[in-house]
């Protein structure tokens, strides 16, 4: 740990120490003023209560509305810059599953029964799931990144930290915006912003965007006319055309008492990305692929010889039979009603969600019929929380308190066709959750300078499961065999219930009124459940007591727990020309929770709870002005993760399995140049530059015995440099409205690694499966605000 942390220092040191040398001189000669170097006074909400971000004792980082707009950041799968130690993929051959790591921690299985380690809100209403997560929003006021466990005031599913999405609230005063982006791939997108004026007590805004692509990958006709392929059933995969809006109305009922609600509505109906073969592996038969004892073999002794269709660069044009589709779509209901009692906020926040997400891949990225599946997803859920925040002891002590209630229902029917039809199922899981939830945080300034801040949330939940399992067996001659394994409604099982006290205490220090420091600990708690997609039901460590033949479910994974010690420093230098922050961390997880891709006999994972980590790392952060008119923000974060143990068939394997999307190092640096302004308007440039490290993306053996079994560097990617630059002039007046345009190029080095995998294992002749990040795109947006 010693070395890790004196290497780290002297690193960041060599990197920032130019900086604030630099904002120093400028300073010196030019004076400060607020105007000029106020930096670092967003002010956010993570605590329940507006805050400048500054003074909040946690690893915090938040992007205002102009930095958003400057980017053309208008959905999650956009964040993964702006925080340190926190990566945003999409998920595996989806555009609207969300796969989002902090320090470490991530779900990777989006299946709608398991639950994410990061917990996403959008206007304080917890959105749970990883499917249909990746939303349009047209008109964000500010993205808040809370890093590290957070189940005082987020509760379940927070384990890793959150995501606080913040729309503009309606203003009352008439006004809006409207804009028009053209670019690579024949993409258009539409956005636009109306504020209606005050109307009585009622103030409304309605918002939304429209979003069409051309796909990235041409489908073309089989080239090796190999006998049993298909033509394809599309021209183009990767395409986008997604929707979206929404309607908020805001109520001033008194001059104490407002309410705010809020619909929003999103719907997309594209394809997904393809799924490129990047490897198989081979049995010495040139005919055929699998190995020998795979399921291949069964069905009449077929031969696929999906190595013709292998590569591993990535391609423009593929050869696929499946019909390949992703289709979502989403909305939500949220009333928020704030009264104001002098020394008291009371509020409550009533939600509404409700999802229809549905996919089908072609899951061996050829014109064979090896692999297609399906996931058809209906979900819903209400929330209800009641918060009060206010001051105390002439303001010496302020308090949230708050109760918390969730019911989601969620049903995925998930059928799967396998080696040219020979092998068809019907599998489909579901899953009702309720949970509650009381929680309390104290801040109590011992001094004028020393706080200390206790908080605590005991949650307690209970879940059910069902599930259902036919298979048609082509066993020879075109004569199917259906055979139900499994049929065990919900009741089957006893409810997976659990009870979780998650304590928090700070102490922070003001050692200057621009310095401030901290030390924090914190508990996180990720839901436990059921292994909703398992193919298994004779599991011999299931508990006595469970239904014949369905062990595997009788067995609920537990809740992942985390302890985390956090040190970090706060600060404002050189007249607030320069922001400065700090973190060093250390987690302890216990029961991790591990999610394990069987593909055994069928595309299935499972959730083990694979033992204990440790993870590790050191953050920091900077925003500088050091001449006028010129901002960088920089981020600069190392990690270490290992696994204390890992226990695999009743054998601890810790020292050879990898830790899936931890990568040692990130990095981010982003440039803001107001280059000229004057009477016609300003020219400012945009650049940004983000690194990840390479990463392992499944917890797989580092290796193996056997070289045809699943091995971690199979699936790691070597990581990414991200190069995005745009160039605006703004602020034009025209006939009575300001005008813009600007004109940006995203992946400007074309960088074309993958960043995501599938690998199917030997029982499907080790089909290795990869997504890439997008290409180097062109484009041009023009828009007017009025």
């Amino acid at each position: 740990m010693r070395k890790f942390l004196c290497s780290t220092a002297m690193m960041t040191v060599a990197v920032l120490t130019a900086v604030p040398a630099l904002a120093q001189e400028n300073s010196a000669q030019q004076g400060t003023s607020d105007d000029d170097y106020g930096i670092g006074a967003i002010v956010v909400t993570a605590q329940k209560r507006s805050e400048n971000i500054q003074d909040v004792p946690i690893a915090i980082s938040a992007v205002s509305e102009q930095y958003l707009e400057s980017r053309g950041v208008d959905s999650i799968d956009k964040l993964g810059t702006i925080a340190p130690n926190v990566k945003i993929e999409r998920a595996p051959s989806s555009k609207t599953i969300s796969q989002i790591s902090i320090r470490g921690s991530v779900t990777i299985n989006p299946a709608i029964t398991w639950e994410p380690a990061v917990g996403l809100y959008l206007d304080g209403v917890y959105i749970a799931k990883a499917q249909g997560s990746i939303f349009d929003i047209a008109d964000l006021e500010r993205v808040e990144v809370l890093r590290g466990p957070q189940g005082t005031l987020y509760g379940r599913n927070a384990l890793a930290g959150a995501v606080n999405l913040v729309t503009k609230k309606p203003s009352g005063e008439a006004g809006g915006m409207a804009e028009i982006t053209y670019g690579s791939f024949n993409e258009w997108k539409l956005r636009g912003v109306i504020d209606l004026p005050q109307m009585g007590i009622f103030s409304a805004k309605v918002s939304g965007q429209y979003r069409k692509r051309d796909g990235l990958i041409d489908l073309v006709p089989d080239p090796y006319d190999t006998p049993g392929s298909s033509l394809p059933v599309r021209n183009r995969t990767d395409s986008i055309k997604s929707g979206s809006f929404m309607v908020q109305l805001r109520a001033e009922l008194s001059d104490d008492i407002t309410a705010d609600y809020t619909y929003d509505y999103s719907r997309n109906k594209q394809t997904p990305p393809f799924s490129q073969l990047l490897r198989v592996n081979r049995n010495g038969d040139p005919r055929d692929i699998f190995d020998p004892n795979s399921p291949g073999y069964a069905f009449g002794g077929a031969f696929f010889p999906l190595n013709l269709y292998t590569d591993p660069n990535r391609v423009g044009t593929a050869s696929i039979d499946g019909d390949v589709y992703e289709h979502s779509r989403s909305y939500g209901h949220a009333l928020t009603l704030t009264a104001n009692l002098g020394s008291a906020e009371v509020k409550s926040i009533t939600a509404y969600r409700d999802l229809a997400w549905s996919d089908g891949l072609d899951l061996d990225g050829s014109p064979l019929a090896v692999a297609y599946t399906q996931r058809i997803t209906d979900y819903h859920a209400f929330s209800q929380e009641l918060q009060v925040t206010g001051e105390a002891l002439s303001d010496k002590l302020k308090y949230v308190v708050g109760a918390f209630y969730f019911s989601e229902k969620a049903e995925t029917n998930n059928p799967q066709t396998y080696f040219g039809g020979g092998l068809d199922l019907t599998s489909n899981y579901g899953s009702h959750t309720k949970a509650y939830a009381l929680y309390a945080q104290l801040d109590y300034n011992l001094t004028d300078a020393l706080k200390l801040t206790l908080g605590g949330r005991y949650t307690h939940e209970k879940k059910d499961i069902s599930r259902f399992l036919r298979v048609n067996l082509d066993a020879a001659n075109g004569i199917f065999t259906p055979t139900v394994v499994a049929d065990l409604p919900y009741g089957t099982f006893p409810d997976a219930k659990y009870n979780n006290f998650s304590p928090a205490a700070t102490l922070s220090y003001e050692v200057t009124p621009d310095v401030n420091v901290y030390a924090r600990f914190a508990r996180g708690f990720k839901s436990g459940g059921f292994n909703g997609e398992t193919n298994v039901f004779f599991d011999p460590a299931a508990p006595a007591g469970c239904p014949a033949g369905a062990t595997e479910l009788c067995r609920p994974y537990r809740p992942e727990k985390v302890d985390s010690y956090e040190l970090g420093a706060k600060t404002q230098l050189l007249g607030n020309a320069l922001v400065f922050n700090v973190a060093a961390f250390r987690d302890e997880h216990k029961d991790m929770q591990l999610a394990i891709f069987t593909a055994e006999g069928a595309a299935a994972s499972i959730v083990r709870n694979a033992g204990a980590a440790r993870i590790q790392g050191l953050e920091f952060e900077l925003v500088a002005r050091p001449v006028s008119g010129v901002t960088i923000n920089g981020s600069l974060a190392f990690l270490d993760s290992k696994y204390k143990s890992f226990i695999d068939g009743g054998v601890d394997v810790a020292d050879n399995r990898a830790f899936p999307h931890a990568p040692k190092t990130t990095a981010a640096l982003g440039v803001d140049w107001r280059v000229i302004e004057g009477g016609w308007g300003k020219l400012n440039l945009y650049g940004d530059l983000s690194y990840v490290s390479k990463y392992y993306t499944f917890p797989y053996a580092l290796s193996t015995d056997i070289a045809s079994d699943q091995n971690a560097h199979n699936t790691q990617s070597p990581g990414r440099t991200i190069v995005n630059l745009r160039a605006t002039v703004s602020e034009v007046m025209l006939g009575g409205v300001e005008a813009s345009i600007s004109a940006f190029v995203r992946n400007l080095t074309k960088e074309d690694s993958p960043n995501n995998f599938i690998d199917f294992g030997p029982g499907f002749g080790g089909m290795t499966l990869g997504y890439f990040p997008e290409p180097r795109t062109f484009g041009v947006t023009a828009g007017v605000k009025f």
